[in-house]
């Protein structure tokens, strides 16, 4: 009885041991489930807190970025619009220098000049119309209606066709010219020679024309290069808008006209060989019978007081060696609505185109088929 009371004594404590360890393990168990929840419960409140930073970084990010944009927009928009002007602003002053406008149809620049019924703007807007139709003018390109005006529009399409200098100038140094006239051959009195509207230099002028023979020169061999013809067409307009630099250019033209009347002047005394007919057109005149008298009476007053007249512009075509075709509107109907000058060229100078409403004013047309 007692060895049964012991075994059951030990079975008992046995299953109370089992018993103390099933729970402890449970009890362990239930510790580890709570400190893994505990730590997930951490970590996600963690990673909420992050988030919450994260996120208000990102839409502070987003905010600063928007008001970024807006800015950069608001100030594109600001610089274009400023560009805009300031681009409509130099335009403006550009053709406001510009001597020589942009091209115009033709046929609404008659319209405009030309209103009303009078016989004379009936008059002019058939011989525009002509021009139009006979002889391929579609537009014109307006030049400055000054006393210069003449002069300018054969400079400026010479250089805009990118023509050479004429043969005589390339055999001598135009350069050289002034000093040639004055110790040469003897000619002090060019001292009074007149820069348009400048009447009198006195000594300057010597020093004055050599100036003005450089700027020719240099700007006619320049541009003449000059192969493309937009590029040809920048520069003359560029050239064209400084004034400075245009009336030497104008004045260059006027002594070389000059000095071709003293070597034909020269070459008439001596006999030593013929020369052309124009020369005796100019000294057959009253006003211009020696060198010293067409410069005096006539060659001074150009660019100031009168233009070219017909007889200037023969000479002037000659000693460029270019045909100069003038389309004379005022004589519309008549045998002198188209005259060329010189009426005798050769047949390898090049060719330009005028047209003038009074002889005293002139454009430049431009043809197109």
């Amino acid at each position: 009885m007692q060895k049964q009371h012991d075994r059951r004594a030990i079975k008992n404590r046995d299953h109370f041991t089992e018993q103390e360890k099933r729970s402890k393990i449970s009890s362990e168990k239930s510790v580890g489930r709570h400190e893994v929840w505990s730590w997930k419960t951490a970590s996600k409140e963690s990673l909420c807190l992050m988030w919450q930073k994260v996120k208000v970084q990102l839409m502070l990010s987003m905010s600063f970025l928007t008001a970024l944009f807006w800015y950069c927009r608001r100030l594109y928009s600001f610089l274009a619009q400023l560009l805009k002007r300031w681009s409509n602003y130099l335009q403006r002053q550009l053709i406001r220098n510009l001597s020589v406008l942009p091209e115009v149809d033709l046929l609404g620049y008659s319209a405009r000049e030309w209103k009303g019924e009078t016989k004379q703007a009936k008059q002019m807007r058939e011989a525009y119309e002509e021009l139009f139709r006979s002889c391929h003018i579609k537009y014109l390109r307006q030049v400055r209606r000054d006393n210069y005006s003449v002069v300018r529009a054969v400079l400026f399409q010479i250089f805009s066709q990118g023509i050479p200098f004429p043969l005589w100038m390339k055999e001598r140094d135009i350069l050289k010219l002034p000093e040639k006239l004055l110790y040469s051959q003897g000619c002090n009195w060019i001292q009074q020679y007149s820069f348009g509207p400048e009447r009198y230099t006195g000594p300057n002028a010597f020093g004055k024309l050599r100036k003005c023979m450089e700027v020719l020169k240099t700007n006619w061999a320049e541009i003449s290069a000059t192969r493309d013809y937009e590029e040809r067409g920048s520069m003359c307009n560029t050239l064209f808008s400084d004034e400075s630099k245009e009336y030497k250019l104008y004045e260059a033209i006027k002594f070389i006209m000059l000095y071709e009347v003293v070597e034909a002047y020269e070459q008439i005394k001596s006999r030593d060989e013929p020369v052309h007919n124009l020369f005796s057109l100019l000294f057959a005149r009253d006003s211009s019978s020696d060198p010293l008298s067409f410069m005096m009476n006539h060659l001074n007053s150009i660019g100031d007081s009168i233009c070219l007249d017909q007889v200037e512009l023969f000479l002037l075509g000659y000693l460029l060696q270019v045909k100069i075709r003038v389309y004379r509107l005022h004589r519309f109907n008549t045998e002198e609505f188209q005259v060329n000058y010189p009426d005798e060229y050769r047949r390898e100078w090049s060719e330009i185109c005028l047209l003038t409403e009074d002889d005293h004013y002139y454009h430049i047309p431009l043809f197109r088929t």
